[in-house]
């Protein structure tokens, strides 16, 4: 199992391909994505590594973090994330990886933040076909109807599906096929969309459903 990603949504395009034909691809950047710290089974009981992304000023940083990244000899990263990975996939602090550490046509999980909508009712948020339009239906035709019957139950079950918050929860799309990758821009496009609003951060693993390819780079696909 090795290690995955910290990348930041750029957005969405297209790629046109030789037959002419095109796709929607999602555009992720690894912006200095570097090893911080690692696990072992030894020390930690095991086998994790830490990427930082980005850059993040001094001053922003506090002070058991300044300690943190002075121990691994990196910059202040803007984010850190823990990925589990085999015994023999372990890295060294202060490694960057790169948008090689995956192949063209295989396929990856991503997981992110989704965009927060706020309050929606139970049309937007669940899909309700809603009430009928007419036929003594007044003022209630986006509503949800009945909650709890009468005697029998005589309350509303819990998880029932209601009007409430959308979005803003963690959410993990499976099986993305990765359409490109660019490593001198550090860029990595995969077929179709990703959570997350444009600027956000999301993590980028080898797919668990899928088999991984045998040439992509193990443990990991570094830089330089």
């Amino acid at each position: 199992m090795r290690t995955g990603v910290i990348a930041k949504k750029l957005g969405m395009t297209r790629l046109f391909k030789e037959d002419g034909t095109h796709v929607p691809v999602t555009v992720l950047h690894l912006d200095e994505v570097r090893v911080v710290a690692a696990r072992n089974v030894e020390n930690d009981g095991y086998s994790a590594v830490q990427l930082g992304i980005g850059k993040s000023k001094v001053k922003n940083v506090s002070k058991a973090q300044k300690g943190h990244f002075a121990k691994a000899k990196v910059e202040p990263a803007q984010k850190l994330v823990e990925f589990r990975v085999a015994d023999d996939a372990a890295l060294e602090p202060g490694a960057v990886l790169s948008a090689a550490h995956f192949t063209v046509g295989q396929f990856v999980d991503v997981a992110g933040i989704t965009k927060g909508k706020g309050f929606a009712g139970p049309m937007k948020r669940w899909n309700f076909r809603g009430l009928e339009a007419t036929h003594g239906v007044s003022i209630s035709h986006r509503s949800h109807g009945s909650t709890g019957n009468r005697q029998d139950p005589g309350k509303t079950f819990k998880n029932k599906k209601m009007a409430g918050h959308l979005g803003q929860e963690r959410v993990t799309t499976l099986n993305l096929k990765v359409e490109s990758v660019d490593v001198e821009r550090n860029l990595v496009m995969l077929h179709g969309a990703v959570p997350g609003s444009k600027g956000g951060y999301v993590l980028v693993r080898d797919a668990v459903k899928k088999a991984r390819p045998a040439d992509v780079a193990y443990p990991a696909g570094l830089k330089g």
